[in-house]
């Protein structure tokens, strides 16, 4: 949930935009995009270290982009304004980075990812082969 704050709106744009201002940040909202995603899901699709993926998370987290959910013993992460996404998509094609930003992360299930998802989903998806 994101706080409620007393800065001004240019303010507050501010501290957004520089909580995206890391490019793992930006590949960790895109992998995590319409759904969500937990730690090792992540650090297997994007091929970062745990760690790190967890120092992004929180700053995301902080900044209110991000919300929790806990399942067992996984956290999962999700977008607190998917629309973010296609703001990225936007930016992105009107300067002529990428056409489909986040298509590059669609990717789902992860075998090498450990978490009930895709582990539930890989059985799935090999009994139906």
């Amino acid at each position: 949930m994101m706080n409620v704050s007393t800065d001004q709106p240019e303010e507050e744009l501010s501290r957004i935009f520089k909580a995206l201002s890391t490019p793992a940040r930006l590949r960790i909202l895109a992998a995590i995009g319409e759904t969500e995603a937990c730690v090792c899901h992540l650090e297997a699709l994007l091929d970062l270290r745990q760690a790190y993926i967890s120092q992004q998370l929180m700053e995301l987290r902080e900044a209110g982009l991000l919300e929790t959910r806990r399942e067992g013993r996984y956290i999962y992460y999700r977008l607190t304004k998917p629309k973010l996404l296609a703001i990225f998509s936007q930016f992105s094609t009107a300067f002529g980075i990428v056409e489909d930003f986040q298509a590059q992360f669609n990717a789902k299930p992860i075998p090498q990812c450990c978490c009930p998802h895709c582990v539930e989903s890989l059985k799935t998806s090999s009994l139906g082969a």
